[in-house]
């Protein structure tokens, strides 16, 4: 990984910023800075994550362009017509402070990548302490402990994570420290690797049944899909047990996802059903407000073995080459992010 130990010079008046020109392609523009308001701080850049769920269907063309980007995120407006911009993972040090945070904290903040930019004070996290890479992964941690909380009580139960990405990875080890007894499936022998790595056991698509044979003969009470493939939820419906539930993570965008809803769907009671990180579900709001959330996934970023899911790194000035190695799936690729110089 890359050291944080970098000059970084004053803040200039044009950014550079990964734009999303047309489908697979991006490429870096110049990006106006303005002078920061009270409140707000600018920010150089040293690491921004990539995500390989919705960052890549933006990436693909395969989001409806009429779609909002984030309406939850201040610095991600408007759709998803070409051209625009996007990303959600930027770390860096805050060069220049108009708010109540000092010059030289180490931050998080949901930005697209770019190597400057000021951004309100309210809207970073500060991750001092943390490796600048690591940080990168507080949002796909965060969306981890969503569905962590939407699956609700499994201590001791038999549960599928299909798809071990980094938010694969990530929620599996949450349902590990909630008592349930997970296995992982993905068809990579790299991510499966990394899986066993940070203890979560894994097995190639094919040896499910040969897992459910010992370990739940009956199927399992919840198959969490976080693969981004429709034809994982449909074959995830046939490993559930009576009343069982897919808890969906992943979003399809525009692929079509057909699954069987016959008699074998209605008879065993089975659910399918979302879950998302924009909101706090009804349910959990009592307890639970997106504040409290996102502070403990960073405190998750100091507790949970997160270093294996780092694994490709690359500079800035290759984002069109990263891009394309975290869409063609590149060998042993689980997270990938973009360094600055």
């Amino acid at each position: 990984m890359r050291p944080d130990t970098a000059d970084r010079g004053d803040p200039a008046t044009l950014a550079t910023g990964v734009t999303f020109t047309a489908p697979r392609r991006v490429e870096l523009t110049p990006v106006p800075v303005p002078e920061p308001a009270e409140g707000q701080v600018v920010v150089r850049t040293l690491w921004s994550g990539i995500s390989s769920g919705t960052e890549m269907l933006a990436y693909r063309g395969e989001i409806d362009p009429d779609l909002p980007l984030d309406e939850a995120i201040g610095a991600l407006g408007g759709t998803f017509t070409f051209p625009f911009r996007y990303g959600y993972a930027c770390v860096g040090r805050v060069e220049r402070s108009r708010g109540a945070l000092d010059e030289g904290r180490l931050v998080f903040a949901y930005h697209p990548h770019q190597d400057l930019f000021v951004v309100d004070v309210d809207d970073v996290v500060p991750v001092d302490g943390v490796e600048p890479r690591l940080a990168t992964l507080l949002p796909l941690v965060e969306t981890a402990l969503q569905v962590a909380l939407d699956a609700g009580p499994v201590l001791e139960e038999p549960v599928l994570v299909t798809g071990l990405g980094a938010v694969g990875l990530a929620t599996s080890l949450l349902l590990q420290r909630a008592g349930a007894r997970v296995t992982g499936v993905d068809p990579a022998a790299g991510r499966r690797s990394v899986a066993a790595a940070i203890g979560v056991p894994a097995v190639a698509p094919e040896a499910v049944g040969d897992v459910l044979a010992d370990a739940a003969p009956d199927g399992v009470p919840l198959v969490v899909e976080a693969s981004g493939r429709p034809e994982a939820l449909r074959t995830a419906l046939g490993l559930l047990a009576h009343e069982g539930e897919a808890l969906v993570v992943s979003w399809y965008g525009t692929k079509e996802v057909a699954l069987p809803l016959g008699g074998d769907f209605h008879r065993r009671r089975l659910v399918v059903r979302s879950t998302q990180v924009s909101t706090i579900p009804a349910a959990l709001s009592g307890r639970w407000t997106r504040a409290r959330r996102r502070a403990v996934a960073r405190a998750l970023l100091d507790e949970l073995p997160l270093t294996p899911l780092a694994t490709h790194d690359f500079p800035f000035a290759e984002a069109p080459r990263a891009f394309a190695a975290v869409d063609a799936g590149a060998s042993g690729l689980v997270h990938a992010a973009l360094w600055y110089t």
